[in-house]
């Protein structure tokens, strides 16, 4: 029991701090001043542990968190379910509104690179079945391919 709060806690905290995004319209204006890409992830951060595992194995490691903070405006679309965790009814109506954009299907976790007008690049169905390392070089390679077609 002591485990899972202070999962719940640490998960809580990680998506509450500065360098996540929780409105994609202020992401999408920050992505075109600062010439970035926008990496949304939606997330059950109190239930779902394909969402924590996620967080931990490849958000929270150096290698994606160096990466992010130079190239990417970070997004989190959270869905909580216990009471205690509940967003505002404002952010609630927000993350509904990113939901009904781009997750219609209610897949957890569901991450997608987008550009700074909102356009889809690239989807994640779930945990993605690759190191923080490689998951890190699969945005970079998708963001230089984009860079160079342009």
């Amino acid at each position: 029991m002591i485990k899972m709060k202070l999962l719940l806690m640490m998960s809580l905290f990680f998506f509450s701090s500065g360098e996540w995004q929780h409105n994609l319209e202020d992401a999408k204006k920050i992505a075109g001043t600062d010439h970035k890409y926008i990496l949304l992830n939606f997330s059950g951060s109190d239930w779902c542990g394909p969402c924590i595992r996620m967080r931990k194995e490849i958000f929270e490691v150096d290698v994606f968190k160096k990466m992010a903070d130079t190239e990417l405006i970070l997004v989190n679309a959270d869905f909580p379910r216990n009471k205690k965790n509940q967003p505002s009814v404002s952010q609630q109506k927000t993350n509904d509104e990113m939901a009904d954009l781009y997750n219609r299907k209610g897949i957890f976790p569901y991450t997608l690179l987008l550009d700074s007008q909102g356009k889809v690049l690239k989807t994640w169905e779930g945990f993605p079945d690759e190191s923080a390392e490689s998951f890190t070089l699969d945005i970079r390679n998708e963001m230089y391919t984009i860079k160079n077609t342009r």
